[in-house]
């Protein structure tokens, strides 16, 4: 998990006591019908017991992290970061739709308006509670299986039919050592009894002793034909302070050698070649992570093309898919690129074919399907998660591809 600086902690505080205060001044227009001035005194001790009791919280969490147990941090801080969110975001909406009916309610009466404007705002905060309650204890493992029909005139017709299962973003750090969650989910893709499973990126938040004890989980997954990954950001060990080079390099190859442990083909900067008992033949590319700054361009497409450039039909794995924009349609002759990373910012909001998340302000694609001419961008919203331990109508996937002719 990224690490924020001390100055960027204080402003989170200070927002959420500025938040608060607003919160508070306006929750006393609700407790004036309290008639019990110690129920009223009782409910105001909570809220800013739970206030100072938060930001302290994390401004010790803050100052002892490097002092933590790494096995306990990341609960430490995924607890904190939900908890500040479930406090954060409900305020603030209760203090932005209480403010407007307050300051622009003249269609009610004095006394009307002393009952509706408290109402409706407190109904306001508690919604996006509840609703943020349901992302963290019920959405966070509601895996959900995307089915997509894929038509490519480059695909050799004895390869029409094929069956490729896309996971991205596990970040199994996160999981706790939940393993029962997880296999939830490997059952899940196994009943697809795909030919192929593939998988792009950030099977770590940082570190590879995360893994310890996933190999058994992991090995249960079954593809007809084969199994292909490439890195993701996370996982090479950037977002951590470490003794010297050779402990992030013994890191790194540790995440690399457990893929060789669970069946899995680790594409860095290559390509691999499939091909029918008729000669005809597909390529699955693999790319390390490329991605705008500040994320770095471990990635080399054009290594990786080498020895596939003759083959018509590609499909390509990458992380990050800003890659597609930047380095693959109308530069390339790849027909599917298949990607992850944004994780759909683990919130927003789809209903048949329209979907919005604020991640869209930072990403032109950020979840599901894009098409550029004959080309086709995939990206997976993640089956794991990081930072907020909850999804907020961006459900965890698991992508079914039927590749036709």
């Amino acid at each position: 998990m990224k690490s924020y600086s001390f100055f960027t902690i204080i402003l989170l505080c200070i927002a959420i006591l500025i938040v608060d205060i607003f919160a508070f001044y306006w929750l006393q227009t609700i407790t004036q019908f309290i008639i019990s001035d110690i129920l009223r005194d009782i409910i105001y001790i909570l809220f800013w017991t739970f206030t100072l009791g938060l930001i302290t919280a994390i401004l010790i969490i803050k100052l002892r992290l490097d002092n933590i147990n790494p096995t306990k941090k990341q609960l430490l801080i995924s607890s904190f970061y939900g908890l500040a969110i479930s406090s954060f975001i409900p305020k603030l909406i209760f203090v932005i739709i209480i403010s407007i009916l307050h300051f622009t309610n003249y269609l009610l009466s004095e006394t009307a308006s002393l009952i509706f404007v408290p109402l409706v705002g407190l109904f306001s905060g508690f919604l996006p509670f509840f609703v943020i309650l349901y992302g963290i204890f019920k959405s966070l493992y509601h895996f959900k299986i995307h089915t997509h029909k894929l038509h490519f005139n480059k695909l050799p017709k004895s390869f029409s039919g094929l069956k490729i299962v896309q996971i991205s973003d596990i970040h199994i750090g996160s999981f706790n050592n939940q393993f029962s969650i997880l296999n939830n989910a490997i059952e899940k893709i196994n009943s697809l009894n795909p030919d192929y499973i593939v998988f792009t990126g950030d099977l770590v938040n940082n570190y590879a002793w995360e893994l310890i004890g996933w190999e058994r989980i992991f090995n249960k997954l079954k593809a007809k034909k084969g199994k292909y990954s490439v890195l993701g950001n996370h996982d090479y060990g950037d977002y951590s302070e470490w003794d010297s080079k050779e402990k992030k390099k013994e890191n790194f190859e540790k995440i690399k050698q457990f893929y060789t442990d669970i069946g899995f083909k680790l594409l860095m900067n290559e390509a691999t070649v499939i091909e029918d008992k008729n000669n005809n033949k597909i390529a699955i590319i693999g790319v390390e992570n490329w991605g705008k700054p500040p994320f770095k361009q471990y990635g080399n497409l054009q290594k990786a093309l080498q020895k596939v450039q003759e083959i018509p039909f590609k499909i390509l794995l990458s992380h990050d898919p800003s890659h597609w924009a930047e380095k693959v349609i109308d530069k390339t002759s790849i027909s599917l690129t298949l990607s992850g990373h944004t994780h759909g910012m683990q919130a927003g909001f789809q209903f048949k074919n329209f979907q919005w998340s604020p991640i869209k302000l930072k990403y032109k694609h950020w979840a599901g399907l894009y098409k550029h001419n004959n080309q086709i961008l995939y990206v997976n919203r993640g089956l794991g998660w990081l930072g907020f331990p909850g999804r907020l109508g961006m459900r965890p996937e698991i992508t079914l591809f039927e590749i036709l002719n």
